[in-house]
């Protein structure tokens, strides 16, 4: 009796490890498989983004919108204001960064500050 238990123990670890090499195999197969997919939509979102301005959609003069794209997608200059745009798809909400960028402009936290760079002493 002894002598038949030992092949069918010996068979079944061979079952559970097979089974668990391929359950992890899998396992490591969607994950890369929903990291593609993330990615492709996050690169999808990111090229769809830019076009946006240029859709009948667009509330603003297309040719007066100048893209960034982090942390906000955009600034629209118009004769009598300038607005922040953020361009979002259906259920995606404003990262913490943004939500903060539009609390500032809420509160008129917002200011123009002009830089100058010297001319050269001595130009060549």
């Amino acid at each position: 009796m002894e002598w038949v238990l030992f092949p069918v123990i010996i068979l079944l670890v061979l079952i559970i490890f097979y089974t668990a090499r391929s359950y992890f195999r899998l396992r490591a197969r969607l994950s890369e498989a929903l990291s593609s997919k993330q990615s492709l939509s996050t690169k999808y979102g990111r090229m769809t983004e830019q076009f946006i301005p240029l859709l009948d959609l667009y509330p603003y003069d297309e040719n007066r919108f100048r893209f960034l794209g982090n942390p906000i997608d955009g600034v629209q200059f118009n004769d009598d204001g300038i607005v922040f745009v953020e361009f979002k798809a259906a259920g995606s909400r404003l990262s913490p960064d943004q939500k903060r960028i539009k609390e500032l402009v809420e509160q008129k936290r917002v200011r123009f500050h002009e830089i100058r760079i010297p001319a050269p002493a001595n130009p060549p």
